[in-house]
């Protein structure tokens, strides 16, 4: 027996003695039938596996491979075939004398061994089971199966809310019975070459174990969406792409729509999350659904978190539930001020309880007396407060929100807008769209960040200062719940943009009655106070803002001298507050104070 024929004979040993070795046999044929491998690209995967497995004679190379394996071909070794274009085997050096070594996720494969690719975990998530689905929910992710079995590798695009979509996605995936990861644009690899890797990783897994991945474009930046349809055109396999709406992609795609669960399906999905706790809330499960617009999985995961019949606390954790997406972007107040606490005019306040009230009974006018079947403009509940600093606007608001039990978010405009165009609706349009669900009240305080660019138009950056003031007010219009602009410049809206708004409440600086009645409620009751004189102290004309610093001031000095607070107090914590506003204090205005 010659040299050739003992090596020929010795690698046939190995490869013979992996194929006993497996733990899956039908793993590999699985894999030669998927990849389309011929008999000499299988023996030669093998025969890296022997490599690992046994104690090898020889290192494995091509160029070993064409002499000693049969029905031996060239191809084999191109970047396009099966084994390189799917890496089931490693390259080292040169292409003919460099050592092969088998894939680590290739090998557990043929083992039998379920075991994740390094190089995918940090990229992808599991998809989470589902929850209940509302019926139209269902019928989308019928409909989405539907269009993977009905075409080869196709891309289906599940557009709607992100949590209806991936509600879908997951039905359909666990319909399907195999494994489903998300990626989120974020996650997609920033350059292309190595997109490439990633898309033949991908194809790897959905060969290996019926992979079913998920493209989450929800939230992302435009180029995090760039990258990751380019990864969606060079994948060749099954995809679903998750976006608020189409989007293009080179390659074929099939769109389907997820509608938003309606008022009546939503409480039929709290009362099966619910269960046989359902009853205890009879009555108040539509308040909440007319309020809190969520998708099954949060009103599952909110339910699950119920431990008590109280509607009060039911309401609180779906305030709760709302919160996260929100907080990021804006700064949510604690709410404890009541109607009392407000000291306006009549006319004002009668405006801001019709405000609160019309807040209240959206519903009624909007869904059950047919308005909204009209149309959507005009039915977003807008107001304007106008007026100098420190007359009440964020008082009032605040009122407003314990009235309502909802939250308050204060956004500042000033940070909102930017001087890149675009920007700024950007930004916009994640605060509206974080805030839909829970229908906060959200405040957009001084305002005039965004007005009092207003101007002539007298180039392109002023016609799009007027863009971006329009596309506020579009947004508050069509936001479910109440929004609010400050502003102490008035008279930078035109009429055109007042007409848009449904209130708009003027905060006039208080008279002498007024700054009377907010003395008299300056001081909490455990305050000690000793000789104080409301009369003589609304001479000082100043804001409701100035009279609760001037207080506070002057309780910190009365408690520093271990004294309750006279008028000493405050007559030296007025003048602190008049220099602050470079302004001096009149004599006749604290004439005899002391």
């Amino acid at each position: 027996m010659n040299d050739e024929t003992e090596h020929s004979q010795a690698l046939a040993a190995a490869i013979e003695r992996v194929r006993t070795r497996l733990e899956n046999p039908v793993a590999l044929d699985h894999l030669t039938t998927s990849l389309r491998l011929t008999s000499f690209e299988r023996d030669l995967l093998l025969l890296a596996a022997a490599a690992e497995i046994d104690a090898p004679t020889h290192e494995l190379t091509f160029a070993l491979a064409l002499r000693w394996l049969d029905a031996p071909h060239w191809s084999a070794f191109s970047p396009s075939a099966p084994l390189r274009r799917w890496r089931l085997i490693e390259l080292r050096d040169s292409l003919m004398h460099g050592p092969l070594r088998i894939d680590e996720r290739v090998l557990h494969f043929l083992m039998g061994v379920a075991a994740e690719d390094d190089r995918l975990a940090p990229l992808i998530a599991p998809l989470p089971e589902p929850g209940n689905l509302a019926p139209v929910q269902r019928d989308a992710a019928d409909r989405v199966a539907a269009a993977l079995a009905e075409h080869r590798c196709p891309l289906v695009q599940i557009c709607g809310g992100a949590g209806e979509t991936r509600l879908v996605a997951a039905s359909v995936a666990r319909a399907a019975g195999g494994q489903a990861a998300v990626m989120t644009a974020a996650n997609v690899p920033a350059s292309p070459a190595e997109r490439e890797v990633a898309a033949r990783l991908l194809e790897r897994e959905m060969i290996f174990t019926n992979l079913l991945l998920v493209l989450d474009l929800h939230g992302a930046e435009a180029g995090a969406i760039a990258r990751a349809l380019h990864l969606a055109a060079c994948l060749d396999g099954s995809l679903l792409v998750m976006a608020d709406e189409p989007v293009a992609v080179e390659r074929f795609s099939v769109v389907c729509e997820v509608p938003h669960a309606s008022g009546s399906e939503q409480c039929e999905l709290w009362r099966e999350a619910l269960g046989e706790r359902a009853a205890a809330f009879n009555g108040s499960l539509e308040s909440v659904v007319r309020q809190f617009d969520f998708d099954a999985a949060r009103i599952a995961h909110t339910a699950a978190r119920v431990d008590s019949a109280n509607p009060d606390a039911l309401w609180n954790l779906c305030r709760a539930a709302a919160r996260p997406r929100l907080e990021t972007l804006a700064r949510r107040i604690d709410c404890r001020a009541g109607w009392d606490d407000l000291v306006l005019p009549e006319t004002q306040i009668g405006l801001l309880h019709e405000l609160s009230a019309q807040a209240a009974h959206r519903h009624t006018v909007h869904e059950e007396w047919g308005f909204a079947a009209r149309g959507a403009r005009g039915l977003g509940l807008t107001a304007l407060f106008a007026g100098p600093s420190g007359t009440g606007k964020s008082l009032a608001a605040e009122v407003i929100a314990t009235e309502l039990k909802l939250d308050l978010y204060r956004i500042d405009l000033s940070a909102t807008v930017s001087k890149w165009i675009g920007e700024t609706e950007k930004n916009l349009s994640r605060i509206f769209d974080a805030a839909e669900s829970g229908g906060s009240i959200l405040f957009f305080d001084e305002a005039d960040a965004l007005f009092g660019r207003r101007s002539e138009v007298k180039d392109a950056r002023d016609r799009y200062a007027n863009i971006e003031v329009s596309y506020l007010l579009q947004r508050m219009e069509n936001y479910r719940g109440l929004a609010i602009l400050t502003t102490n410049q008035r008279h930078a809206l035109d009429s055109a943009f007042l007409r848009r708004l449904r209130f708009v409440v003027t905060f006039p600086l208080p008279d002498a009655v007024q700054r009377a009645a907010m003395w008299q409620r300056a001081f909490p009751a455990a305050t000690p106070v000793d000789g104080l004189q409301p009369e003589k102290l609304a001479r000082l004309s100043v804001t409701g803002g100035a009279i609760r610093n001037i207080a506070l001031n002057a309780a910190f000095s009365a408690a520093a001298a271990q004294q309750p607070v006279r008028m000493i107090h405050l007559l030296a914590a007025a003048r602190s507050e008049a220099a602050k506003a470079d302004r001096p204090v009149n004599a006749s205005e604290i004439a005899d104070w002391i």
